[in-house]
């Protein structure tokens, strides 16, 4: 034991090292600007109408996925004090009231896109009622949306913009009067060596420089501020952490059930200060103990077949056993990061994660570092040993670099491809935002530069408005993996999690199909590698209950590997609606990757659009509009959405009643019955775990220090 403490104090020394190494020439680079964040945006120069008066946030993570819902109130500062009507001036752009408005105002509030989500519920409150939101093209949402302006009745849209963010515009709010809001989104929750997370986006990535430009925004929520997370795993969990929220009340109720609780509320002692800033993420981790077995989880949707819906729709995620077998030679090892101006809020993120990730590497490694912004440098002399000197050295340097102009992403990337040893293994490690503005910027460029190179690309996705779909693309086309970063992350945590997924074999080609069972539109599409520590997690339309294979094929060191799990589907299970959403959202996601891949096809713009419009889902095309309730008939704007929100609904509540259930199948088959991949626990595990927390808090105050 007395020889296991003193190897991981060695390891902290190594690591306090290199983080005073990077973090003791910040100063050179503190012209960082100030962090965007989630808010009410009015056009620069202009002074808000509106105050975000409360918002309240409640997540509820059970079977596979989780839902978040968000209420808001926006009111006028002098809500108390209501003055005199007047006629109602518009800026240029209509998006905002004029501070000279009288008689109305509009809000408009905006928050990064979730990873994985989308918009399935909008609903605003008219004259006291609630009134749900339906999915309409985008441009006749905008269209609609201004004649219910100009006439003066209520309306409200939220849009998205590309992945960058959604869009929440409300018209027409009377001076003295609040308006109140609600969003509800779903996204399937993965977990990764034994450790769940789930982030509530609000720091604003800075990548949309147009809008940065003519909008400012307020940030603040004045009154009262909530945030509530429910936790239920079919799993035990032994440890849960927000580590961003240092005032986050956790309780645990049992090892399957926790809850966690931030409420903040105006100080009545300074009402000049706000009760919360929406300015940082807020990350949620769980971790499940080491030992916890491999599993493959079934969750279902079909009604009764004497309903006339004949078709289910089913969510399965495997968790195999880890049969892996670590690497031991030596690779080589290029960082790609990126230096533009997008990078400036997160520069600070990038050089804790990289300077410490170093340390990561053995001594037989060799690794070099390449720049880019409008142009391309390397910031080593080619590959240098991975010694300890020397990656002190490149710490020192990256520290010293001041984040500026745009984004080449391509001739990043090409540097990185270039010189590499034929002899040796080697990889890419790509840090960046991904917003190419510099250069080429089609993704089917991109995806052909990696087709003729045999090389697997890794990527941190840096902050929320991150060209995700680009950079997850690529690392999915070379075999890779993309792993996207909060500013609020353990990046001590995300450094584990990579590691262990290069330090060990991978399954690569991996496919999927269905013995015994009729199970079609299966997404994703195509899934390529699965790494240590990764689930596998697809959906699919199914017709007729019974049982079955998954069968799960792949190839390891080069040789083939075969799964063959026993499933069983139900004939009619109407517990989990929202299952229809999330494979829509996924086949979703498919069409505009490949939009992003071969150019605009107005087929697959449309398949889009009657995805969306059928499953009720804010997307590039759609927006989900509310109108006053005797206006939906004039514009033939069919209320579907109101009827599967009463259906979700309703399923929600029978599942609060019936607690955790079990969705797992096939639990004694070899391939699951030994334990899944773990950053370990436990003995000596668990010194490490608290040396790479103690690590990230000493970097992190290091930082803050300088920076203060």
């Amino acid at each position: 034991m007395k020889s296991i403490i003193c190897s991981i104090k060695k390891l902290a020394s190594r690591y306090i090292a290199v983080a005073t190494a990077a973090t003791a020439s910040l100063g050179s680079m503190v012209s960082i600007l100030p962090v965007q964040a989630a808010g009410l945006l009015t056009p620069a120069g202009t002074q808000t109408p509106l105050e975000i008066r409360t918002q309240s946030v409640n997540v509820r993570i059970q079977d596979g996925f989780a839902m978040t819902t968000v209420e808001q109130v926006f009111a006028h500062p002098s809500i108390h004090q209501p003055e005199e009507p007047s006629q109602a001036s518009q800026t240029s752009h209509g998006e905002q009231g004029s501070l000279d408005s009288k008689t109305a105002y509009d809000a408009h509030y905006q928050f990064p896109v979730p990873e994985k989500a989308s918009v399935s519920q909008f609903t605003y409150w008219i004259d006291g009622q609630p009134i749900h939101g339906e999915v309409v093209e985008k441009e006749k949402a905008k269209e609609i949306y201004q004649q219910e302006k100009q006439a003066g009745r209520k309306v409200a849209v939220t849009e998205q913009e590309s992945f960058l963010h959604f869009d929440i515009k409300v018209a027409q709010i009377p001076a003295g009067q609040d308006a109140r809001i609600k969003l509800v989104y779903y996204q399937p929750i993965e977990i990764d060596h034994g450790v769940g997370r789930y982030v509530y986006p609000l720091e604003e990535g800075g990548t949309d420089s147009e809008q940065s430009a003519f909008w400012t925004r307020k940030s603040e929520v004045q009154q009262q501020f909530s945030f509530h997370l429910e936790l239920l795993s079919g799993h035990p969990v032994d440890a849960v952490r927000v580590p961003n929220v240092p005032q986050a009340l956790i309780q645990q109720f049992t090892s399957q059930h926790w809850q966690v609780s931030l409420d903040s509320q105006v100080n009545t002692a300074a009402p000049q200060q706000p009760a919360f800033k929406l300015n940082e993420d807020i990350v949620f981790y769980w971790r499940l103990p080491e030992g916890t077995p491999g599993s493959l989880n079934v969750v279902a949707y079909k009604p009764e077949p004497t309903s006339g819906h004949k078709m289910g729709t089913v969510m399965m995620t495997l968790t195999p056993a880890d049969d892996l077998k670590p690497i031991v030679e030596g690779t080589d090892w290029t960082l790609v990061l990126d230096i533009s101006g997008s990078m400036k809020g997160k520069f600070q993120t990038l050089v804790e994660g990289v300077s410490q990730g170093l340390s990561k590497f053995k001594p037989q490694d060799r690794v070099r570092i390449i720049l880019f912004n409008n142009g391309v440098q390397p910031l080593s002399r080619g590959y240098v040993q991975a010694t300890p000197e020397n990656l002190i050295e490149l710490a020192n340097k990256l520290s010293n670099i001041t984040p500026s102009g745009g984004t080449n992403l391509m001739a990043g990337i090409r540097m990185g491809l270039d010189d590499m040893d034929e002899d040796r293994t080697s990889a890419i490690w790509l840090v960046t935002d991904g917003v190419a503005n510099v250069g080429e910027t089609n993704q089917r460029a991109f995806l052909k530069l990696l087709k003729d190179h045999d090389i697997r690309l890794f990527t941190f996705i840096m902050g929320n408005g991150a060209n995700k779909p680009l950079l997850q693309a690529l690392s999915k086309a070379s075999n890779g993996f993309a792993l996207a970063v909060s500013n609020a992350d353990d990046i001590l945590g995300k450094l584990e999690m990579a590691a262990s997924k290069v330090s060990y074999e991978a399954l690569h080609d991996v496919k999927v199909k269905f013995k015994g069972l009729k199970v079609r539109d299966v997404q994703p599409s195509t899934i390529g590698s699965l790494y240590r520590g990764q689930q596998l997690q697809i959906f699919g339309h199914y017709w007729k209950g019974g049982e079955g294979e998954l069968v799960v094929t792949g190839k390891r060191s080069g040789q083939d590997i075969e799964y063959r799990l026993p499933i069983t589907l139900p004939e009619a299970d109407i517990r989990y609606p929202e299952l229809e959403r999330l494979w829509a959202f996924a086949e979703i996601q498919t069409q505009l990757d490949d939009q992003r891949t071969y150019g605009d096809s107005d087929d697959r713009r449309d398949a889009v659009v009657d995805l969306a419009k059928t499953y009720g889902l804010v997307t590039p095309y759609t927006s989900m509009l509310v109108l006053e309730q005797s206006q939906f008939q004039r514009y033939g704007i069919e209320q579907k959405n109101a009827v599967r929100i009463e259906q979700e609904v309703n399923a929600q509540t029978k599942r609060k009643d019936q607690g955790i259930q079990n969705h797992q199948q096939a639990s004694s088959h070899s391939a699951l019955s030994g334990s899944r991949s773990s950053l370990g626990s436990g003995g000596s595990a668990d010194w490490k775990w608290l040396v790479l927390l103690a690590m990230g808090l000493y970097s992190r105050r290091k930082l803050k220090k300088v920076m203060s």
